[in-house]
């Protein structure tokens, strides 16, 4: 895992994340989201949350990245990134873990304040798929 960190462009990932938060529709928390993942296939991924009038209605940018991957061919998620307003790193909730896991798996790079992170440490023992066959 220490090679495939070092080798990859966080800084390039950082500013496609920024962009995607540009693009975010806050007008009730004033807290703009934006997220950025990196495909198996090498293609990059966007999501920025939306909310409503109706708090409980909003959409979380992971879930706008999760339909972005599905809309463009699908595939497996190895490197994420999250902004906040300032640009400045975020760490996904707990519900947009597991969304990743789905997406991702235990070995998803997640760039975190506290440096490069695969989700198996963000979400120890998680419950996936896998769980569903047994």
């Amino acid at each position: 895992m220490t090679q495939q960190v070092a080798e990859f462009d966080w800084e390039a990932l950082r500013e496609v994340a920024r962009e995607a938060m540009s693009h975010a529709y806050a007008p009730y928390s004033g807290f703009p989201v934006g997220v950025a993942a990196r495909v198996d296939d090498g293609r990059t991924v966007t999501g920025c949350n939306v909310e409503n009038a109706s708090y409980g209605l909003g959409l979380c940018a992971e879930c706008g990245l999760v339909s972005d991957l599905q809309r463009s061919g699908g595939g497996r998620l190895t490197h994420f990134t999250c902004v906040d307003g300032k640009g400045d790193l975020l760490v996904p909730c707990g519900r947009c873990r597991q969304l990743l896991y789905e997406f991702g798996g235990a070995d998803l790079l997640l760039d975190t304040p506290a440096g490069v992170l695969p989700l198996s440490e963000m979400l120890p023992q998680a419950f996936g798929p896998e769980n569903l066959t047994k």
